[in-house]
C-alpha cells in the first residue's frame, strides 16, 4: 500500500514561505492570489497486512515524527499501488 500524507501550517500560524512565494508570484504577473500557504508532502509504501493497520501506523509516524502537532496539521490518503 502507498500513503500520501500532506502536512501544513495550522491556519492560525503564521507562514513566511507562503508569504515570499506570494510576493513573488505578484510580481510576476499573477495578482489574482488571496493568500499562499506551503506545506509538506511524504509519500510512504508500507507493507502491511490490512488498511486498517496502515492507516494506524502512518498516523503514529505523523503524530511522533512527520508532523509538529503544536504548529501543523496532516491528512493522509492511503491507496494501493
Amino acid at each position: 500500500m502507498k500513503a500520501r500524507v500532506y502536512i501544513t501550517l495550522k491556519k492560525s500560524v503564521l507562514d513566511p514561505q507562503g508569504e515570499t512565494v506570494k510576493r513573488a508570484l505578484t510580481h510576476l504577473g499573477f495578482n489574482s492570489i488571496e493568500e499562499v500557504r506551503m506545506g509538506k508532502y511524504v509519500e510512504l509504501h508500507l507493507n502491511t497486512a490490512s488498511r486498517k493497520q496502515a492507516e494506524q501506523r502512518v498516523r503514529q509516524m505523523c503524530e511522533q515524527l512527520l508532523a509538529n502537532p503544536v504548529i501543523e496539521e496532516f491528512r493522509y490518503d492511503i491507496v494501493s499501488r
